[in-house]
């Protein structure tokens, strides 16, 4: 024998019609199951991420940027860059590690100047230090987060900021600053 729950009056004080219904409470009161936590594997990709960009920051750090805007990562004792040395035309990562210095220093203006997209790639980096730690401490995915915006909508501005960046870098070569 099966029990029905009691009924309930709607609204407008009469029961519903039709088979036995269960009015259920709104969806304001439901409770939201609670994301799960990433796993110990998902924690330390994320706190090597996190490391690595930091990394990338502490040696921007240890480097002084060129008054020329290119140049800085020869302090490394990497070689000069080819493309330019061949065509007299900065690369796309023309004054990325000089980018990277000024930020470093909190010298935005100037990194921006430098090379847009090295201090657009230096902000993102310093974020994914901070983001990276967060995942890995609390084990709270934020990948939830990029879903908002789909890559449709921030890869192809990306691309273009990009090469307006390397176009802004050519003009500030050819003017000789």
């Amino acid at each position: 024998m099966s029990v029905n729950p009691p009924l309930e009056a709607g609204v407008d004080g009469k029961l519903p019609s039709g088979p036995a219904q269960q009015v259920l409470p709104p969806m304001i009161y439901t409770r939201v199951a609670a994301e799960p936590r990433l796993a110990w594997s998902g924690r330390l990709m994320a706190l090597l991420v996190a490391g690595g960009c930091l990394g990338v920051l502490v040696l921007a750090a240890s480097l002084e940027p060129s008054p020329t805007g290119m140049g800085t990562h020869t302090q490394l004792g990497l070689q000069s860059c080819a493309f330019l040395a061949r065509t007299g035309i900065p690369c796309p990562a023309c004054g990325m590690t000089t980018s990277f210095a000024y930020f470093v220093r909190g010298r935005l203006a100037a990194s921006f100047y430098t090379q847009p997209m090295g201090c657009l790639l230096a902000m993102l980096a310093a974020a994914a230090v901070w983001v990276g730690i967060y995942i890995a401490w609390t084990g709270v995915a934020v990948y939830r987060l990029t879903r908002l915006i789909p890559a449709g909508r921030w890869l192809m501005p990306l691309l273009v900021f990009g090469i307006v960046a390397w176009a802004w870098k050519i003009t500030l070569v050819r003017m000789g600053r």
